[in-house]
């Protein structure tokens, strides 16, 4: 090894200011893009402006990581553990990794050639998938209507009412606070007098149950004494359980690198769920940046703040009702990835497509565009709905109906009108009719690999497609085309072939056309010249 000559103390200022690292430049072809790294920068990609410095092990903007970057081209950069990446003015890619040398590898001539090529060599599809449900019917959160008060009474409300108002039945998440404290699986007595029963009583009318659920512990709780004298939470340098600061408060950690702790973990929530009848779970909290401290001593002594965030994705193949919002790698597995939280604003609803568009080109193809007109509880707190921005909700929902899910969360009918309220529950019985479609698209998925949003430089590669972030593929057979800024037209580009749109209308493609989108519309294109089989 080079370093056995070099003084300890030499050694270690060397590794501090990286004169280790391995670095790789990657200057573009002159017509080359790339994407990846950080879902949460789909906004972003391809890279075509100056980016400051992403570290992936830590930079997840409240989303998924994968370490994986992407050419227009067929090539494509993989690393097992996470690098750094900046991009310069000339679109130069400069990344630097303290663990491993860096390459480009050459996957083909193109977009779907790179990302085919990388999922099969570092992710492949594992023939399994989540529930169906998923893809089929609304999902329903409580978070934007109850935030920290969840309670047997106002769930049951909220479900009365998605039943009132003729919406889908779907999942429905009951969302943080719903349990005594952190680490315990016991509802709050207080708020819940039979948590069975309402939980029969939900699945009675058509809903699949999860609870919301995370990796931390109170402190000083029975759970906390038992897991720690079980060596089952994270450490500090002194040996005792670690104190990790996170939105809610400080708490301990399963420490999920343990195999006994994941078993134990896994086999708590099994009760939880023959206890009360409980579907599945809403994982959260899994950001890695929570983990990233050199204080915090793992069970796996090599392990680092990323592979704290795949163990905890890991508990999620227990169970085909599941979902993250932050992810390390795990491209290609069961799990549900949900976009996220946005504002309630038309930037947010902008961001929509490109965000799922980089989920797809990380080999998230289960993945929820967020919550419809957003998942910012303080944008709807005592809405009034004359002050509301209804066509914003509405469009936001337009996008959703095409995706792979669709998720609400503030209550449709609390802040919208019938007009509105109508388009709303008209998208949901859209997305309710195009789910066998989704569904084939899940599992074709789930055995090749391929999204289920796809851009459109992925699928027609070479027409000019590059930097469309406002148009997808749904598969093979559907160019989904919504608005997303206020108004009523919008400017569409056809890929060639012949296209027929929802109304019937037929259209030649390779040409721009400029079409009329009332707000009661959501337009989109059948393919017609030619269809894979997604069988």
């Amino acid at each position: 090894m080079w370093h056995r000559n070099i003084p300890l103390t030499l050694l270690s200022l060397l590794l501090s200011m990286n004169i280790c690292a391995h670095t790789l430049r990657i200057v573009p072809f002159a017509d080359e893009y790339w994407w990846g790294g950080v879902v949460a920068l789909g906004s972003r990609m391809p890279y075509l402006h100056p980016l400051n410095e992403i570290d992936l092990s830590r930079d997840g903007y409240n989303n998924q990581l994968v370490p994986l970057l992407l050419s227009s081209k067929g090539r494509y950069v993989w690393s097992d553990r996470p690098f750094r990446f900046t991009v310069g003015e000339q679109r130069e890619l400069i990344l630097t990794s303290d663990t491993e040398p860096l390459s480009v590898t050459v996957g083909g001539k193109t977009l779907r050639d790179a990302y085919l090529h990388a999922c099969h060599q570092h992710f492949p599809p594992s023939g399994a998938l989540p529930d169906t449900l998923f893809f089929s019917m609304p999902q329903y959160n409580t978070w934007i209507e109850l935030m920290y008060n969840q309670n047997q009474a106002d769930i049951l409300k909220y479900a009365r009412g998605i039943a009132d108002n003729n919406f889908p039945k779907g999942v429905l998440m009951i969302d943080d606070n719903w349990q005594k404290y952190y680490g315990n699986f016991d509802f709050k007595p207080e708020r819940f007098a039979d948590p069975k029963g309402m939980v029969d009583e939900l699945h009675a009318m058509g809903f699949k149950i999860m609870l919301w659920v995370c990796p931390f512990v109170s402190p000083d709780s029975p759970e906390y004494r038992e897991l720690n004298s079980k060596g089952y939470l994270l450490r500090d340098r002194q040996g005792g359980a670690a104190v990790i600061q996170w939105w809610n408060g400080q708490s301990a950690c399963y420490d999920l690198t343990n195999p006994d702790a994941a078993a134990y973990l896994t086999a708590r929530l099994k009760e939880l769920q023959q206890t009360y009848g409980i579907d599945g779970f809403k994982f959260d909290a899994g950001d890695p940046n929570f983990y990233d401290s050199p204080n915090l001593i793992s069970f796996r002594k090599d392990a680092t703040s990323v592979d704290h965030s795949e163990a905890w994705a890991k508990i999620g193949l227990a169970f085909p009702f599941n979902e993250y919002r932050a992810c390390w790698r795990m491209g290609g597995q069961a799990l549900v990835q949900r976009l996220g939280d946005k504002n309630n604003d038309w930037k947010a609803v902008q961001s929509l497509i490109p965000d799922m568009l980089a989920a797809g080109l990380l080999g998230y193809a289960y993945t929820c565009p967020d919550m419809i007109g957003g998942g910012q509880y303080a944008s709807f707190v005592h809405a009034d709905p004359a002050r509301m921005d209804q066509e914003l909700i509405v469009r936001s929902a337009q996008v959703h109906a095409l995706m792979p899910m669709m998720q609400f969360s503030v209550a449709p009918w609390r802040v919208l009108d019938s007009k509105h309220l109508a388009i709303l529950r008209n998208m949901a019985r859209l997305h309710e009719q195009m789910g066998g479609y989704i569904i084939k698209l899940a599992r074709l998925a789930a055995k090749t690999g391929e999204p289920i949003v796809r851009h459109l430089e992925y699928a027609f590669p070479g027409q000019g497609f590059t930097n469309c972030v406002d148009q997808f593929m749904l598969g093979d057979r559907y160019l989904v085309t919504p608005m997303l800024k206020s108004g009523t037209s919008r400017t569409i580009i056809l890929p060639t072939g012949i296209w027929r749109d929802e109304r019937g209308k037929t259209y030649r493609g390779g040409r721009t056309y400029s079409i009329d989108v009332p707000i009661n519309r959501l337009p989109y294109f059948e393919r017609l010249e030619k269809r894979v089989s997604t069988k």
